[in-house]
């Protein structure tokens, strides 16, 4: 057995280094690293060093989006064996604020989340993680699969905070992999009409593929004019923002149907020129959403019985060694790649 992480030295710097194996404290597991994918958050921290006031403090390991397998059981795990496949939830939270003890650990202010500083990720070949957090894969799911997941959660707790069904017609724009996720997750839900919206055409195809009824590009179209054409002069009843551009976000309000709501999925550290007035004229409503809970099972099972398929999301796998050039695929070839997952 033999350890190597991915550290950040400085921005836009990752070398891969040996380093010891963890030790498995109880309660915990050893964790054999297959398949971690590159989020946006990783390549904002790859690239600029922090991610508004959250700053790194190099070295840094990155990585959140992660599954393997169990190499070792620590003391007191009974729900996990050695040689079970894995997908880990990277958020563990404190247990016992009224957040946590409320249901809505995701806004616990004492999480200990991957791949977020101070806390080091998964971009290692061996991480020891808490059990509770550490979810089995049954036979049809692949850990290619699970290293998706996290994503899909966002997705689908995306949609259930915008409440959709099939009386609705949802504006989504930004097609990375969060906005496909998004997609997907309202497609589950019958979502009467799914329009979405990106600068890159290989992203539209890909929405058109998973059941968009309409992709614009924002570099060619007015999308606010195209949006209005398509839902009668209306606008969409619910948008999901999910771009995390400054621009969009602030045009959300003007593809929204008078009463509907904007669901805030896409995040920033710049200041964004929303204009209010036009939101309280149409009595629009603002939601958002962070992170996600109690998604992982359930995402699990969906996958299981077929209601999503994420091979269609046809991720670029980079070997460990080379995770530099995934990480250079994700910043400079968004028009060519969807998604980059990293395989150890």
């Amino acid at each position: 057995m033999k350890n190597r992480e991915a550290r950040l030295l400085a921005p836009g710097k990752v070398e891969v280094f040996d380093c010891d194996i963890p030790k498995v404290e109880p309660g915990k597991v050893l964790v054999k690293m297959e398949y971690c994918g590159v989020c946006g958050s990783d390549v904002h921290f790859f690239k600029d060093g922090r991610i508004g006031r959250t700053i790194v403090n190099f070295p840094f390991v990155q990585g959140h989006e992660c599954s393997g397998v169990v190499a070792e059981v620590g003391q007191g795990v009974t729900n996990l064996a050695v040689g079970d496949k894995i997908v880990m939830e990277p958020g563990v939270p404190c247990g016992s604020c009224e957040h946590c003890r409320s249901g809505n650990y995701n806004l616990c202010e004492k999480v200990v989340f991957m791949a977020t500083p101070p806390h080091d990720g998964a971009f290692r070949n061996y991480v020891s993680y808490p059990a509770e957090w550490c979810f089995k894969l049954p036979e049809k799911v692949s850990t290619l699969e699970a290293a998706m997941i996290e994503p899909l959660a966002i997705g689908v707790y995306s949609a259930h905070v915008g409440d959709v069904s099939n009386e609705d017609t949802v504006v989504i724009t930004g097609m990375g992999c969060i906005g496909l996720m998004t997609l997907m997750a309202c497609k589950a839900r019958n979502v009467q009409k799914i329009i979405v919206t990106d600068v890159f055409q290989n992203r539209l195809d890909k929405a058109i593929e998973l059941g968009a009824d309409v992709a614009i590009n924002a570099k060619d179209e007015d999308v606010v004019a195209r949006v209005k054409e398509e839902t009668e002069g209306k606008g969409g009843t619910v948008v999901f923002e999910c771009s995390g551009y400054p621009a969009s976000m602030a045009q959300a309000v003007y593809l929204l149907k008078r009463g509907g709501a904007i669901v805030q999925v896409g995040t920033t550290a710049e200041p964004v020129p929303y204009q209010f007035n036009e939101l309280v004229k149409i009595e629009g409503t603002i939601k958002s959403v962070f992170r996600y809970k109690n998604m992982f099972p359930l995402c699990i099972k969906l996958i299981e019985r077929g209601d999503f398929d994420l091979s269609k999301i046809d991720p670029e796998i980079f070997d460990f060694e080379d995770i530099a050039a995934a990480f250079d695929t994700a910043i400079n070839r968004g028009n060519e790649v969807v998604k980059c997952v990293v395989k150890f």
